[in-house]
């Protein structure tokens, strides 16, 4: 399972929505979405500002995860975006590995 951040805002009939429906609705709701596609919910908090839901979820691979926000996303209601997120051990293995380079100009 990978672990990735999302970052929503509500658009539209999507603030609508929240108004009516309410919060843990909502929640619920994604909680659903990630079962569809074998994934699971490991935080949801709301917040003001520049960010309407925050949280951080598993889903088994990248490809369920792009499908997921294509679907949320075309909606027009939400707007996703996703963030992969790596452990230590995770860039531990990335310095051991010696890609090859050349900067522009050199």
């Amino acid at each position: 399972m990978s672990k990735y951040l999302f970052e929503a805002n509500y658009v539209g009939d999507g603030i609508k929505g929240l108004m009516r429906e309410g919060g843990t609705k909502r929640r619920d709701a994604v909680v659903a979405a990630l079962k569809s596609v074998g994934g699971s919910l490991d935080s949801f908090y709301y917040a003001f500002g520049d960010t309407d839901v925050v949280g951080i979820f598993d889903i088994p691979d990248q490809a369920d995860a792009v499908a997921l926000s294509l679907m949320i996303n075309s909606t027009g209601a939400v707007n996703l975006h996703l963030k992969p997120l790596m452990t230590a051990e995770d860039v531990d293995a990335a310095t051991t590995k010696k890609p090859s380079y050349r900067a522009p100009g050199q």
